[in-house]
């Protein structure tokens, strides 16, 4: 009876671990079919489906013609879409920053709409060095040719036209920078720093890391809005650049912060 139990438990163990491995796989690459799983673990199509039978028993994940992705409200809506959310709001946010980076800066820009706002914003700034995953914002730049423009290689995720992986992560642990411009997309109650795929958190922390001053920039939006990836706390940041103060619960996350909170727009009508 003893060996049948431990028998037992190591398989469920393996299985465990297996299927731990395939959420990490879905939240990083969105969706993945059930063949590509079974050849990379090393198992059968039959083990995978059983293990998919577990993991989609909730609402993560997800079955849907011979592969596993993320739930619809896990997934980040298109740039193009985020791009027209308080489209106000992101501006008047990437006209502040742009005003805190001097000609001749070294920056990192992260992935998001409102980093890349803030490229737009910097159009006129001259002799910058960028380092950035999001095309996008190395694009907006690139019409100034005394810009220098560094980005990784790999595959370009479409359509938000980004780079996200490993070879992102590496590549932001090579340099070293003034300033790291990066948004989130979300923040959870207790300060914690949300997107949706681990990938982007690790280059978030890399560049925060690897920068003198790091300037988070986020729409009031972003507060309580989920998003499956955790890593870091909205009090890291040398910078907090909002529009406008949040409501409720999420203001007293910012009082601590005092003068590292800036409101991009006025508040005489709070």
């Amino acid at each position: 009876m003893l060996r049948i139990k431990a028998t037992g438990g190591t398989v469920s163990s393996k299985g465990s671990k297996r299927r731990d491995r395939i959420q990490r796989v879905v939240e990083e690459q969105g969706a993945v079919s059930v063949g590509a799983l079974a050849e990379m673990l090393d198992v059968s199509m039959q083990t995978i489906r059983r293990d998919l039978d577990v993991l989609c028993d909730g609402d993560v994940l997800r079955r849907t013609h011979g592969r596993i992705e993320l739930s619809p409200d896990r997934l980040n809506s298109p740039l193009e879409e985020r791009k027209g959310t308080n489209r106000a709001g992101k501006r008047s946010i990437a006209e502040l920053v742009a005003t805190m980076i001097p000609d001749g800066s070294t920056l990192f820009l992260s992935i998001g709409s409102t980093p890349l706002a803030v490229a737009k914003a910097l159009a006129h700034r001259q002799e910058l060095t960028v380092i950035t995953n999001n095309l996008g914002a190395a694009m907006a730049l690139s019409d100034e040719v005394s810009n220098r423009i560094l980005l990784p290689g790999g595959e370009l995720r479409l359509p938000d036209r980004d780079f996200i992986g490993e070879e992102s992560v590496d590549f932001f642990t090579r340099f070293r920078a003034e300033y790291a411009v990066f948004g989130v997309a979300g923040v959870a109650a207790d300060g914690g720093l949300l997107d949706f795929h681990p990938a982007e958190v690790r280059s978030r922390i890399q560049m925060q890391r690897n920068a003198q001053t790091a300037i988070l920039v986020l729409d009031q939006s972003k507060f309580g809005r989920i998003a499956a990836a955790h890593g870091g706390n909205i009090s890291d940041a040398d910078r907090v650049v909002i529009d406008r103060p949040p409501t409720g619960k999420y203001q007293s996350l910012l009082d601590p912060l005092e003068d590292r909170v800036i409101y991009s727009e006025a508040l005489d009508v709070i």
